[in-house]
């Protein structure tokens, strides 16, 4: 288990001038990711180093986003002003998530620019839209060549992530409890904000070439 992606809804400036906008901060290229035709939404990535990404996601004006729960809370956030929606932990096996949440986790796959057909399943997308705090989970089903990580080479780490709401609650969502804490992720700094009105994902931080961002 460990952190994937985390996920960025366009705000009013559009999915391009977003993604640009975050990639000078970063310091990376932004590439064209293609859309989620079960979605409803289309995405453009910025890579990082480790194996991780920062997703930059908008809405399009389809039916399946009005259904999809990516869909919807891709709108809401956007509708909110655009900024950090979700973070994303990728697995090795969902049947203890699924077990854990009580339903059977969604395929998800897009095309990309590249002529690769990506494919995973996920869940927990569901509670992103009032609980940003939690990650949803992926199982990646394609190559591992052709994770987004690998668009490009980066020097860019993912180093840590501030994050709204009930400190156990987020253990006991992530399957952590009774673990000793720090088993998760060592090397990335968790920050936690008591604030019961926004248990959400409130700040990521990052080490770039030229130094530490945090947006």
């Amino acid at each position: 288990m460990r952190i994937d992606h985390v996920s960025y809804a366009a705000g009013p400036e559009g999915l391009q001038a977003t993604a640009e906008r975050l990639a000078a901060q970063l310091e990376v290229t932004p590439h064209d990711g293609g859309v989620h035709p079960r979605f409803g939404t289309r995405n453009v990535i910025l890579p990082l180093a480790d194996q991780r990404y920062v997703e930059v996601v908008e809405v399009l004006d389809h039916p399946a986003s009005d259904k999809a729960p990516f869909g919807q809370a891709v709108r809401a956030r956007s509708a909110a002003g655009g900024g950090w929606m979700a973070w994303v932990v990728a697995v090795d096996d969902l049947a203890p998530v699924e077990e854990r949440l009580g339903r059977p986790s969604v395929e998800g796959h897009r095309h990309t620019p590249e002529g690769v057909q990506l494919r995973w399943r996920q869940i927990g997308v569901k509670n992103v839209i009032d609980h940003g705090n939690r990650p949803f989970f992926v199982r990646w089903e394609s190559d591992a060549d052709h994770h987004p990580s690998r668009l490009a080479e980066s020097a860019t780490r993912l180093t840590g992530l501030t994050i709204g709401g009930d400190f156990p609650e987020v253990r006991e969502w992530l399957g952590l409890t009774g673990e000793p804490q720090g088993s998760f992720e060592s090397q990335i700094e968790f920050g936690f904000l008591e604030d019961d009105d926004c248990p959400c994902l409130v700040q990521v931080s990052f080490e770039t070439p030229q130094g530490p961002a945090a947006i």
